[in-house]
């Protein structure tokens, strides 16, 4: 008598789901294998950053292989700035920059520490800042080390119209000596005067490639100038515009869980991270996509 053949059960497919946070931007993206990238996948993410400018994927742990090919899905990669060591943290991918507190034989292992990183927008000092950046958690502490985002499209469409029409077309130079933690970056001096910071100039209005909208588009405040301006004149507009970017009603944070991803545009937001207990451990792995010029 034959033997019964056994069939193997068919295999349960998700679907993707998008699910607004109801804040001013931020999604969560269910339903999608990060480690298993089809079309359907890949154009459902694209899609969600597109419409809420920064999404996450939780509780799954990738490679870094499997990170640099999510990357890739987005468009090239692009190597990161500077480390503070002189070097990428990882030798073998060297695409990657490693956001850590963490130290090994006396040399920090990452970016940032554990201290606050302040409002700021990824690699505006060079001239064609990335596109898409991606975070994805290892580990995180306890407590702290949560990342905020504020919508700069809806801080473009809500600025005063006088303040618009004086702003229209003027450029502001994007600093380069310090990271958003406010370390100074190597081979670079310390800047007391912002008319003479090192970096790009971008125009204070950036209008988006792919959407065609308009957003604030200021870097990071410090040694930030507005050209052509009196230095006193620059210092009291940067300072109302800050305030006017980062208000409530443009933010949503997310709190992370080992193995979150987050995947953001990174023209047409800024953001920002807690400080946290340096004694807890905190490592994350950043890709980001190769930048464009700003318009």
């Amino acid at each position: 008598m034959q033997a019964m053949q056994t069939i193997a059960p068919l295999r349960s497919v998700a679907t993707p789901r998008i699910i607004p946070s109801g804040k001013g931007c931020g999604a969560e993206v269910t339903g999608v294998d990060l480690a298993a990238l089809d079309p359907v996948t890949v154009a459902t993410l694209q899609q969600a950053v597109l419409e809420h400018l920064v999404i996450v994927v939780r509780d799954q742990p990738i490679s870094d292989p499997q990170l640099l090919a999510l990357g890739r899905t987005f468009g090239e990669l692009e190597p990161p700035g500077m480390s503070i060591i002189g070097k990428p943290y990882i030798d073998e991918y060297p695409d990657i920059l490693v956001i850590s507190n963490l130290m090994a034989n006396g040399q920090p292992m990452g970016n940032l520490g554990a201290g606050e990183a302040i409002w700021h927008t990824d690699m505006s000092y060079r001239p064609n800042p990335c596109t898409i950046a991606i975070l994805h958690a290892l580990e995180v502490p306890p407590a702290g080390g949560n990342t905020y985002f504020a919508n700069q499209y809806l801080a473009y469409e809500t600025l005063p119209a006088g303040l618009k029409a004086k702003l229209d077309g003027l450029e502001l130079i994007h600093d380069e000596t310090y990271n958003s933690g406010g370390q100074l970056r190597k081979g670079f001096k310390e800047i007391t005067d912002p008319r003479q910071a090192p970096g790009a100039h971008h125009k204070i209005f950036r209008t988006h490639p792919v959407t065609g909208r308009k957003a604030l588009y200021l870097g990071r405040r410090r040694n930030a100038y507005i050209l052509g301006l009196p230095l006193e004149e620059s210092e009291q507009l940067l300072d109302q515009l800050w305030a006017h970017a980062s208000r409530p009603e443009f933010v949503w944070g997310h709190e992370w869980r080992v193995g979150d991803t987050l995947i953001w545009d990174n023209r047409s937001l800024i953001h920002r991270r807690d400080p946290f207990d340096a004694s807890e451990r905190r490592m994350m792995h950043r890709v980001q996509i190769r930048g464009e010029a700003t318009r």
